[in-house]
């Protein structure tokens, strides 16, 4: 979609976190009345017809666009985070990444299978997350599972979507 005014607002920082990144922050869409609305908007297009009945946000970043994007289809959000920041029963996936491993995990009561699943982040470069994600919610047997980004890291030789199964429903916002 790359949208002109989110693309104008897109801020890059070289080398961080370490050198030879291209740092893409999302941050300066945030902090925008107008891209907030312009990302709300297009979301909305594009999700609802979609039946959607839970929207996954990662953490952190994808809680922000996951939150109100649910008002608007009039869906539930659920939490993805990292181990031992929810409350009750969880279940967890855990999966690899260039230095280690890492967990993520929701409620074990979050989603069951009548529902038609979102799940939300800010970006995809390598897919690592999202993927874990992905197969944690599959484990609840939901009807449907969407996947979507803000944006999408394609011109750094970096290929998230691959790692997904074809046919996996993904869609981005902006492609950089």
């Amino acid at each position: 979609m790359n949208n002109e005014v989110l693309m104008k607002n897109l801020r890059s920082i070289q080398d961080f976190p370490v050198k030879g990144i291209n740092f893409r922050d999302v941050t300066t869409l945030f902090k925008s009345h107008e891209c907030l609305e312009i990302m709300l908007e297009e979301l909305y297009e594009i999700y609802k017809d979609k039946g959607i009945t839970k929207i996954v946000g990662i953490e952190s970043r994808g809680f922000i666009m996951a939150s109100a994007l649910a008002v608007k289809l009039g869906a539930g959000i659920v939490l993805c985070r990292k181990p031992g920041k929810l409350p009750a029963e969880t279940i967890q996936e855990s999966y690899t990444k260039e230095y280690g491993t890492d967990t993520i995990e929701i409620h074990k009561d979050a989603i069951d299978e009548n529902d038609v699943v979102l799940l939300h982040d800010d970006l995809l470069a390598t897919g690592g997350t999202m993927k874990a994600a992905y197969n944690l919610v599959n484990k609840f047997n939901p009807k449907q599972i969407y996947v979507n980004f803000i944006i999408e890291i394609s011109d750094e030789g970096l290929h998230g979507r691959d790692i997904f199964d074809p046919g996996t429903d993904i869609t981005t916002l902006i492609s950089v």
